[in-house]
């Protein structure tokens, strides 16, 4: 049984298409990609149909990752069909619990930055979009540092669900 993991920021173009990219790589590393499907999209559709931003493919290929990406706009009856979803800042934690068509889809709503240990009271990852590269790059180190939490929580989750 497959399980559905979606971030979610602001457009769609920046910070959950980063961390789609590096997550889906962990999960093929750890030979997991048949069984985790990985997702993003956005609280808004600003942006819908247009790639990653620039900035976000560059630090994402200097880095090797795969960059390519379409923005979408995340709806409410996507919970149905998601075991997890990953807000990348506090406002897309509240807006995404308020979508939530019942209690139990608003607890699969969780913080990025919850998953990473080094990480105390900011659990937020900054939104780069108004800077220059190095917000990018400081993206990147921070969605890097939470995805390996990330993965071992999601491969309990997977594990319990088969059993």
């Amino acid at each position: 049984m497959t399980y559905r993991v979606c971030f979610v920021c602001t457009g769609n173009i920046c910070r959950s298409p980063m961390a789609e990219s590096v997550f889906r790589a962990r999960v093929a590393e750890a030979g997991l990609d048949g069984l985790i499907e990985v997702d993003s999209a956005g609280t808004g559709g600003w942006h819908e149909g247009d790639p990653a931003d620039p900035r976000t493919a560059a630090v994402l290929e200097e880095h090797g990752y795969d960059s390519a990406h379409t923005a979408r706009q995340f709806r409410a009856s996507w919970f149905a069909r998601l075991d997890l979803v990953v807000a990348l800042d506090e406002s897309h934690l509240r807006a995404l619990r308020r979508l939530a068509p019942t209690e139990r889809d608003a607890a699969k709503v969780r913080l990025l930055r919850s998953y990473d240990p080094t990480a105390h009271d900011d659990l937020d990852v900054p939104d780069p979009y108004y800077g220059g590269t190095e917000g990018f790059e400081e993206c990147l180190a921070m969605v890097e540092a939470a995805s390996a939490g990330l993965l071992d929580a999601v491969r309990q989750e997977a594990g319990e669900r088969a059993a």
